[in-house]
């Protein structure tokens, strides 16, 4: 069955090398380092046509303070900068997600993360310049379009003064940005400070931000904050993966206070410790899109184990819906709870014990205990029977009824379990954990890669006086075929039934999402090996047989064709666009002067 959609996607026909560090001894606050970028305009141009607050944009929509009133409830108290504009609904779902279900008993300091949808009709005067940043951007770093980040800095402490008898505040940055690590390090130095000195601090740090460089791929940032200076590197889609290519601080780097390896991996192994028996089962439940509930006793551990879910796919995005930590006051709790339809793809995180009766009917149940203990032994458990999950003070464990495709790994639970006997740093049980991940990922995407590789034409049959053509569609069957010889089994030890867990993952919002970005990157692909043809004709005699009015058309579809390629950044060798502007002035002036003036003027798009 050929699978047609209009959307379009593809796979990168041809790859940049990898990207070598770069010295960053020089580097100075609010300084950036450009490494080669990929295919593109002029990306300083477009950063000097910055508006204030603009820069401020690219980072975080904006900040919010939540309080808490013993009359009045959760409220939003401050929003910086004050011209941000949330709308009520915005603000309700942020009021109740800031903080932590009262069943948690977060005393002290607490950090998590929320994700929630944005209104309706909201529009960025930053839209394309915010496209140009996310162009080389890995597929799970790009940035949101209809859902915001929420990173939360919640301050719980005894206060007799107050009737509650508690301070209960929450600092909130709301982003587009999936920048969960680098998010939380921001709050660190921002949110004591706030809660020390109010308000003013908060305005001196949004202005801070407004001077910081756009989060452009492959740019390796300082970034100086309430007098801390970070420094980041903003990783691209051309990276090798599993690596990092942020330069260690160098003695050189005397303004730089902090170094952040990453700026969205979380700690995998800790995570996933108290259910890694089950590793291979919870990747194949992300991977195929499962309905997927984390019952966990905190929202930083529920939130944590969410995304950790997500990412445990990569370099695969994760395309269906996610909520870090997700209450009974959010606006889609009756769509997500209904019991009148089987569970939508999502994967929700929950503190509530409510929740235990209102998800029972999910299929996939995973209950986390306290993280805390990540010295002790793992004990082996085997997966239960949903019947068996009462509430949330079940034991901890997997309630499912699913049989994976594939055979247990026994061999990364022995390396883990060595790990932690012989008291292996997390650090490094975290490195092993997602290069396990990594791999067993890019041994079940590869084939994929490879067949649709080969629905590209010939670059023979490009021809300039000819539209693009067409690439062949995606034939289910034909690409079954192709896993006989070419399947993961060249790549993965592990057996199983991998041909039943592809027919599944056809069918899952995970393909959906891959296969309408490799066909739109392909598509755009064939538009550049085109518009390089063309460019590479003699049209000074061609036009010789050309009529006036067949001059004209041609001159007015170059236009389009260079149009085109600037608004999709389409991927050209350099001066191929210098080419067609001189092409097009070339023909225009073989015209009469009347008409020479006409096609001189810009065009309104």
């Amino acid at each position: 069955m050929a699978l047609q959609g209009p959307e379009e996607l593809g796979e990168p026909v041809e790859e940049p090398e990898d990207l070598d560090d770069q010295d960053a001894s020089s580097i100075s606050p609010a300084e950036e380092i450009t490494l080669p970028p990929g295919p593109g305009g002029d990306e300083e141009t477009e950063e000097a046509l910055l508006l204030p607050w603009d820069r401020f944009s690219a980072w975080l929509h904006c900040i919010c303070v939540v309080g808490f009133d013993l009359e009045l409830g959760q409220a939003v108290e401050v929003i910086y900068p004050h011209h941000s504009k949330l709308s009520e609904k915005e603000k309700t779902s942020i009021c109740y997600l800031s903080f932590p279900d009262s069943n948690s008993g977060c005393l002290g300091d607490t950090q998590f993360c929320f994700r929630f949808r944005q209104g309706s009709n909201r529009k960025t005067s930053l839209g394309c310049f915010l496209e140009t940043t996310d162009r080389d951007a890995p597929p799970c770093l790009k940035r949101e379009q209809g859902h915001y980040y929420g990173y939360v800095y919640f301050r719980q402490v005894r206060d007799k003064s107050l009737k509650r008898g508690y301070f209960q505040k929450s600092l909130v940055l709301i982003s587009q940005l999936p920048y969960v690590t680098f998010f939380h390090s921001l709050l660190k130095i921002m949110a004591p400070e706030y809660f020390e000195k109010q308000e003013p601090c908060l305005e001196a740090a949004c202005n801070d931000i407004d001077r910081w460089p756009t989060p452009h791929p492959g740019r390796i940032l300082t970034l100086p904050i309430m007098g801390v200076v970070l420094k980041v590197r903003i990783p691209t889609s051309y990276d090798k993966p599993g690596t990092s290519q942020l330069v260690q601080s160098a003695q050189s780097d005397s303004m730089v206070s902090i170094v952040l390896p990453t700026i969205h991996e979380v700690d995998l192994f800790r995570c996933f410790y108290p259910v890694f028996f089950h590793l291979q089962m919870l990747w194949e439940l992300v991977l195929l899109g499962e309905a997927l509930v984390v019952m966990a006793p905190s929202p930083a551990e529920s939130s944590d184990t969410v995304l950790a879910l997500v990412s445990c796919i990569a370099p695969l995005r994760y395309c269906s819906d996610f909520r870090p930590y997700f209450t009974i006051h959010d606006s889609e709790f009756k769509e997500y709870t209904t019991r009148t339809q089987a569970p939508p793809s999502v994967i929700l995180g929950v503190t509530n014990p409510f929740f235990a009766k209102t998800l029972q009917h999910w299929p996939h149940i995973i209950r986390i205990g306290d993280m805390k203990q990540a010295g002790e032994m793992a004990k082996q458990m085997k997966v239960k029977k949903l019947k068996n999950l009462k509430t949330l003070d079940s034991k901890p464990g997997v309630y499912t009824a699913y049989k994976p495709y594939l055979n247990k790994d026994e061999e990364i639970i022995k390396q883990l379990q060595k790990g932690v006997q012989q008291k292996r740093p997390s650090a490094a049980q975290n490195a092993i954990l997602r290069r396990y991940f990594l791999e067993l990922t890019q041994s079940f995407i590869i084939p994929l890669e490879r067949y649709v590789a080969s629905l590209m034409p010939l670059q023979k049959s490009i021809s300039p006086w000819k539209s693009p053509p067409q690439l062949r569609p995606f034939i289910q069957q034909d690409f079954m075929k192709t896993l006989e010889k070419a399947g993961p089994q060249l790549t993965s030890r592990l057996k199983g039934d991998w041909i039943g867990l592809y027919r599944h993952f056809l069918k899952s919002p995970n393909f959906d999402g891959w296969f309408r970005n490799r066909r739109k990157e392909m598509t755009q692909k064939l538009e550049a090996l085109h518009l390089e043809a063309l460019c590479e004709e003699d049209l000074q005699k061609r036009i010789q047989k050309h009529t006036e009015v067949e001059t004209v058309d041609l001159v007015l579809k170059l236009k389009d064709k260079l149009t085109q390629a600037e608004r999709e950044k389409l991927p050209v060798r350099p001066g191929t666009l210098e080419k067609l502007r001189a092409h097009i002035e070339g023909v225009i002036l073989t015209l009469p002067e009347d008409l020479q003036g006409i096609l001189h003027k810009p065009t309104t798009l």
